[in-house]
């Protein structure tokens, strides 16, 4: 890879190229018909996707690792989309435009390489951090395995949590805070760099491995404050005049030396932020009264961003508590996680009672978290129904609405816009297609059962062993396998109707028939069927359940270059037909060993999908659970003898505050056990979980009774085991995943079977399995076989090993 300053500013361009051109409505033409001047009004946008309207970034980072590109056509891509987004909001009239929200990876990433906080593994000898070291850390190397990724709060995006030990030393790494400032300065643009403060980054890093867990991470505040202060140092040099520290970890529920640690990092960072404003930025819940209380006191802070649409009780503390005069109130009041079109009427009411308690003057309109979690931009969306179409808003069409109610708030209301907005609201409400009684009777009667299975699961394993007869340890994969180019070729030329269904089903049916071979000839011992069918494990379905609406160009960033294109949840939901028993029971027919039968849970389908946010989101659970429970039995009345039901997204919708959680877990767990309570004591049910903190929710995945779970493990520095070191008892099945999937090394048999056996000093060997961290989709065939091939030699070693011994 090439040694190359990672940051170096990249050349933008003069003019947008057409490819990445944000189309949004006319801005020009907009600013004509609302006859406002650019810019003067109190509106700011948190941040913005980063991938492009047609994942620019995505291509051109696979490009750029596959070494089919060089460096400078990356940041020529990866300039042409900052120019773009920074000139869309110019042009839309945003007052408080942000920058350094671009990330070629992952911004807690960035925050690492700013403040050179490198573990020794990667080399690093110091100066500016190169595209090799960054790519290292967040993907591994060769001789190298990836630091952690888990998931960003309560969202579907995940971030690679920093390493941090005592002596760990930090230098300031990387100018890209600056360098960008300076790039849209450049341009015209005057904007609000954005760092992640320093107290979130502490307070979600971990501590390194063989470091003492009890380690404070908060005890390197004073190391890390140095650098920002050469970072808001140099940024004030180039002429900022505003600088937003994201703190997002105010929302959690903080003990009072924590809370502390805000007060003692901004009152030291206080000196060197004089001549600037500072804005901290809180989202994606509540502040407690605790928190608010710090923030709103800290000295030398300009202004305080708000989550107001999954923060209702923040609001009320505004208007009970007050609000600190002189200061400016960030009001996040546009849903930066969902794609419906904001009511402009309710959030008027809201401004005008806010305008109240703060002043005009003082109350900017913004959006409730970063856009980054919702699709970019719905002018590319030629294909979407025109009444669905009327309730959405995009990313980009979410910055038009938060300046037309800047705008409104200051006396220039655009009657049309709004009028608009009234009308498609009315029509979402009367739509008859968003209501089916007969599906909102049936989940309204499965409140207050208890959707168990009739046996216990040791009872269950002992029928099913009879059954399936396998080895101990036994092997599988999670469920996808690679997806090639040709494969994706057939789909998307069956989609446009270029290939007949009888050739489709031919180019499928040989795709599954190479996946059957290949796991019989490594000698995996329950098979999956690969995927090939299958675009994406939520979107496959939701095309064939009734209340969803789908995308063409409605991605959004999970990871690194990982992209997913939510469904859209915009009525009730029912299963019309049978959705994969085709595929499974094809496959079955390949091979005498156990085929698994896979699916997607109703609450990894839920947190997955945008969901529709006139009910709760556990009525819209019971609806998918009932789909699902329908193509459960179907699966094991056509012989399907192991059916795996995915919940990845469990712990993801976890609510951040612990008094929020028992009632989310509750449904949630309640949802699962729905889709398989009726299935005989012999038929396997299997799930899935990946990439987030289990250990508190341990008794949750207990309590959702299914025979075997896999779950990630070898990417997170195994912290699974150490809650079955803590004297959890598992009956059921488990697969820890012994290698990290997300990344392109290839591990030894020698580090497989060592993970096998500190997993054998705390689980019982005959509920042990042995399987990847996750899916093989996004991998490469040449990384698959090796790696599989040394999965299944470790295994069989290990039961050597136990026979003889």
């Amino acid at each position: 890879m090439p040694s190359i300053s990672l940051f170096l500013l990249a050349r933008p361009s003069a003019l947008l190229s057409p490819p990445f051109a944000i189309a949004t409505l006319a801005s020009s033409s907009l600013h004509d018909r609302l006859h406002l001047p650019r810019r003067n009004m109190a509106s700011h946008i948190i941040g913005y996707p980063r991938i492009g309207p047609k994942r620019e970034l995505k291509f051109a980072l696979e490009s750029f690792w596959d070494g089919k590109s060089n460096v400078d056509d990356l940041q020529k891509v990866a300039a042409d989309l900052r120019t773009s987004i920074w000139k869309q909001m110019a042009d839309a009239g945003i007052k408080y435009i942000p920058s350094n929200t671009f990330s070629y990876y992952d911004q807690m990433l960035d925050t690492t390489a700013m403040l050179g906080a490198i573990p020794l593994r990667y080399g690093w000898n110091g100066g500016e951090i190169e595209f090799e070291t960054y790519f290292s850390m967040a993907r591994g190397n060769a001789s190298v395995p990836a630091m952690e990724m888990t998931k960003w709060f309560d969202t579907n995006y995940h971030y690679i949590v920093p390493e941090l030990a005592p002596d760990t030393k930090f230098s300031y790494a990387s100018h890209k805070a600056v360098s960008e400032y300076k790039e849209a300065k450049a341009l015209g643009i005057d904007t609000i760099p954005v760092l992640i403060g320093p107290v979130t980054y502490l307070l979600l890093s971990k501590p390194a491995k063989g470091e003492d867990k009890s380690f404070s991470l908060l005890s390197l505040l004073g190391n890390v404050l140095p650098v920002y202060k050469e970072v808001i140092a140099e940024l004030k040099s180039s002429g900022a005049s505003w600088v937003q520290f994201d703190e997002p970890t105010l929302v959690l529920d903080l003990d009072s030396h924590q809370l502390q640690a805000f007060s003692k990092a901004y009152s030291e960072l206080e000196p060197s932020l004089s001549g600037l404003n500072v804005l901290i930025e809180t989202y994606f819940a509540d502040v407690s009264s605790e928190a608010y209380k710090t923030i709103t006191t800290l000295s030398g802070v300009s202004g305080y961003g708000f989550d107001l649409v999954r923060g209702s009780k923040t609001l009320d503390l505004i208007k009970s508590a007050g609000f600190p005069s002189g200061k400016y109130l960030f009001a996040g009041i546009l849903d930066g996680r969902n794609i419906w079109a904001n009511d402009l009427a309710a959030s008027m009411k809201m401004l005008n009672s806010l305008e109240a308690v703060v002043g005009r003057d003082k109350l900017v309109v913004s959006t409730s978290c970063s856009l980054m979690h919702t699709a970019v931009d719905l002018v590319n969306e030629d294909k979407l129904d025109n009444d669905i179409k009327s309730w959405l808003a995009f990313a980009a069409q979410k910055v038009f609405e938060v300046n037309a109610l800047a705008k409104a708030l200051a006396g220039h209301k655009d009657e049309a816009f709004f009028s608009a907005n009234a009308a498609a609201q009315a029509s979402r409400k009367s739509s008859p297609r968003v209501t089916n009684d007969e599906v909102q009777k049936a989940a309204s009667a499965l409140k207050g059962c208890d959707h168990r299975r009739a046996t216990n699961v040791r009872a269950r394993l002992d029928a099913q062993q009879k059954k399936l007869n396998l080895p101990i340890l036994p092997t599988t994969t999670i469920g996808s396998f690679p997806q090639t180019m040709d494969l994706r070729r057939v789909r998307r030329e069956h989609k446009a109707k270029k290939i007949s269904e009888e050739e489709y089903v031919k180019s499928i049916k040989e795709e599954i028939g190479k996946v059957v071979k290949l796991q019989e000839e490594l000698d995996i011992d329950v098979l999956v069927h690969g995927e090939p069918e299958r675009n994406d494990m939520v979107e496959y379905f939701g095309e064939q359940l009734s209340g969803f609406a789908f995308t063409v160009n409605g991605w959004v960033q999970s990871y690194g270059s990982r992209c997913v294109k939510p469904p859209i949840i915009y009525g009730d939901v029912s299963r019309p037909t049978a959705m994969t028993v085709f595929w499974s029971t094809m496959a079955q027919s390949m091979t005498s060993r156990p085929m698994k039968g896979m699916l997607t849970g109703p609450v990894t389908i839920l947190n997955w999908s945008f969901v529709r946010n006139d009910q709760p989101r556990f009525e819209t659970c019971y609806q998918i659970a009932l789909a699902i429970k329908k193509e459960v039995e179907d699966l094991e009345e056509a012989g399907i003898k192991v059916i795996q039901i995915d919940e990845a997204a469990l712990r993801e919708g976890l609510p951040l505050r612990k008094s929020e959680q028992a009632f989310y877990l509750d449904w949630a767990v309640h949802s699962f056990r729905i889709t398989n309570c009726g299935v005989k004591d012999t038929t396997q049910i299997h799930t899935h979980m990946c990439y987030s903190n289990f250990n508190d929710i341990i008794h949750s995945i207990i309590d959702m009774d299914a025979d075997v779970i896999t779950i990630e493990n070898s990417r997170s520095d195994e912290k699974l085991l150490s809650v079955f070191r803590g004297g959890i008892k598992y009956s059921a099945g488990i697969g820890p995943g012994v290698y990290d999937i997300h990344s392109p090394r290839i591990p030894s048999m020698e580090e497989i079977a060592d993970r096998i056996y500190k997993m054998l000093v705390v689980l019982e060997t005959n509920t042990l399995w042995v399987n990847p961290d996750c899916g093989l989709k996004t991998r490469k065939y040449s990384e698959v076989k090796p790696a599989l091939t040394n999965m299944v030699a470790s295994a069989k070693l290990l039961r050597k090993q136990l026979a003889s011994a």
